[in-house]
């Protein structure tokens, strides 16, 4: 019996590369990677490309949403804007009322707007994605009750006999976690790649490496990407 079609969005990173590892048990992925003008798009892409052909993905979208670029007001989009040094005391303390300069606009929303409107055209019932709400940067669009809503939105705006349901399975994990479940279902983390500034060696200081490395840290294994140096963050 086939499995049924599920669009999963893979950036590249960790925590999608997991969502799509668990995706893949019950369902038949269509993978989605979204260009939008980021610091470290061709590196992004590259890592996408090869986790689809890791899980040997036939069906896969490269979608192209520059306008956010255009838009900028994040320091992953507008190079004018400083990728700031990771501040462990606020990154790891869960004081997340201070939206970090990565943040951007309602980036999540766009997103997931491309989702729905291919998994509605191929049939598919689950849109995975590989939010983290526990232990992540405070991105507002992060949060449950943001994918809650969106979920909502959806039922409203598309066919009424069109059901798709938008699945976060990582989102209550703690980073060290997801590490943790993905070594057991032998999720390819050397494919992958989550530095905010560099597109060769990962630079270990900004706030994406300083949570990854951290929950490898945590969860006692090697993060097997390449660094310019390896702080300890736990």
């Amino acid at each position: 019996m086939s499995k049924p079609r599920a669009v999963v969005l893979v950036s590249g990173g960790m925590d999608s590369c997991v969502t799509a590892a668990i995706a893949n048990l019950e369902y038949n992925p269509a993978f989605l990677h979204i260009n939008y003008g980021q610091r470290t798009e061709r590196r992004e892409l590259k890592a996408f490309r090869a986790l689809a052909d890791h899980f040997g993905i036939g069906k896969r979208l490269i979608a192209e949403l520059t306008h956010l670029n255009k838009i900028g007001g994040s320091s992953l989009t507008d190079k004018k804007i400083r990728i700031t040094k990771a501040d462990p005391e606020k990154l790891f303390q869960a004081a997340k009322n201070e939206i970090p300069t990565s943040y951007v606009p309602f980036r999540n929303a766009n997103i997931l707007s491309v989702a729905v409107s291919w998994a509605e055209v191929i049939g598919a019932q689950k849109i995975f994605i590989g939010a983290v709400e526990e232990d992540s940067s405070g991105y507002p669009d992060c949060r449950k009750e943001f994918y809650d809503a969106f979920n909502t939105m959806i039922d409203l705006g598309t066919k009424p006999e069109t059901k798709i349901i938008i699945v976060t399975p990582v989102i209550d994990l703690k980073k060290s976690d997801i590490v943790i479940r993905g070594k057991e279902l032998k999720a390819p983390f050397e494919l992958t790649w989550s530095c905010y500034r560099n597109e060769d060696i990962a630079c270990g200081i900004c706030d994406s490496c300083a949570l990854r490395l951290r929950a490898f840290q945590i969860a006692g294994m090697e993060d097997p990407i390449p660094y310019l140096i390896r702080p300890k963050y736990n």
